[in-house]
């Protein structure tokens, strides 16, 4: 990340290695006006845009060859089914799993994360066994622990986070002891951008005998990820963060894990036999992907990962850096506005309050503007508690963000502050 003390200096938009202006215009959803304004869509962290070749794969699956996958055996479920499993390969690759069949498909990574913890969970824990998470989680990565323990009796530990919004690795390290079963965290903290030290956490958790469960929909759109250099031995992202479709996401298990998992789900194509008496289940990944899948999300999901792939996540991950720079600092001339979370490691998330509005208020007034930006607490309310708040304004960038958005969004924050006084 280029230090916000360097940011005068910092390359300009365009000359980090991406061209954003071939970038924007495959969104041409970008290209319109809000309330006489140019759009400046800052709301990447909730949900981001789709290019068009994302747009383009849906409609080829839809016009073309749609059909059910894996079961059908005339010419069009082939062909379907084929782009289905190219979809899955592209994402194990895209992540760096060692194996297509440790990915399985899932609506969500919310879906992944409770698929983790009630099927590897309620099979593998008990009584007395501890999950350790830290304080900024978003809920997908408390509830479902919360509902773990109040089923069958483990114990939840939490993880500080510091002043500054980072985590420090001895400080999760120091909550591992025997009884330490599960480690879960964010590798990219959706309400700060902290980036965690996932490796040195894993590696300690891995040293107490306890799998590292990662949520990664932050991690996935913004830098190159690797989950075996990780040590994540779950890996959960979503495909709308990620320039693709809603209702896709992937969880990454390594294969010994989920060979060893009951199904989360039952129905139709989990199965290998079914009697009135006992029913069999087939292998990974397909025993966690019960009835009709999201078969055309799916294929735009494996869309999304080719565009990327093509654009060379180091250089998203630099324009982002860049982003995030120019941001910190143009904001920071803003008197009364305080940006919380300023982790040494950080992704292009910025979550800030101001002393003369309410976030909801600053929200609304900015919108007028032309600008989308997230104004809540972000699914993350322990996260915001411990800041002592009940709401951030967040603006997050993506690849096809540019500085003069950076300064639109900044030019209305300077008329919320005329506004309120």
């Amino acid at each position: 990340m280029t230090p916000v003390a360097d940011t005068l200096t910092a390359p300009r938009a365009g000359t980090t290695g991406l061209d954003v202006d071939t970038v924007r215009a495959a969104f041409p959803v970008l290209n319109q006006e809000i309330y006489g304004r140019p759009l400046a869509y800052l709301d990447n962290a909730a949900s981001s845009q789709k290019p068009e070749p994302v747009v383009e794969a849906m409609s080829a699956a839809y016009r073309q060859y749609y059909s059910n996958v894996h079961r059908g055996v005339h010419k069009l479920s082939q062909i379907a089914t084929d782009h289905f499993e190219a979809a899955r390969s592209a994402v194990a690759r895209f992540i760096g799993a060692a194996h297509a069949e440790e990915i399985v498909f899932t609506r969500g990574a919310t879906e992944a994360l409770n698929l983790v913890a009630h099927s590897y969970g309620r099979r593998f824990l008990q009584v007395g066994d501890e999950v350790l998470i830290t304080t900024i989680e978003h809920h997908s990565n408390i509830v479902p622990w919360q509902m773990l323990r109040d089923e069958i009796g483990i114990t939840l530990r939490v993880a500080p986070v510091q002043d500054d919004g980072h985590v420090a690795a001895e400080d999760v390290i120091a909550l591992m002891n025997a009884r330490t079963k599960v480690v879960a965290l964010p590798h990219i903290s959706n309400a700060l951008g902290t980036i965690l030290p996932v490796p040195a956490i894993a590696e300690a958790a891995h040293a107490v005998g306890a799998v590292v469960v990662v949520d990664g929909c932050q991690g996935a759109p913004h830098t190159a990820v690797d989950v075996q250099a990780l040590g994540a031995d779950f890996y959960a992202l979503s495909g709308h963060k990620m320039y693709g479709p809603t209702g896709i996401g992937a969880l990454y298990g390594r294969w010994d894990l989920l060979e060893a998992m009951p199904p989360y789900q039952g129905g139709g194509e989990m199965i290998a036999s079914v009697t009135f008496e006992k029913s069999t289940w087939k292998k990974p990944p397909h025993r966690f992907e019960a009835g009709t899948p999201a078969i055309v999300e799916a294929i735009g999901l494996g869309a999304a990962v080719a565009y990327l792939d093509d654009l060379d996540m180091a250089a998203v991950a630099a324009h982002e850096a860049d982003l995030l720079a120019y941001a910190t600092e143009r904001l920071d001339r803003i008197d009364g506005l305080r940006i919380i979370g300023r982790a040494p490691e950080k992704a292009a998330i910025v979550s800030f309050v101001m002393d003369q509005a309410h976030a909801h208020d600053v929200g609304t007034i900015v919108d007028r503007a032309g600008v989308a930006i997230r104004a809540g607490h972000h699914c993350a309310q322990p996260a915001m508690e411990r800041f002592g708040l009940s709401a951030t304004v967040r603006a997050s960038f993506g690849i096809y963000n540019t500085r003069a958005e950076v300064d639109q969004l900044a030019e209305a924050l300077d008329f919320v502050k005329e506004i309120f006084g």
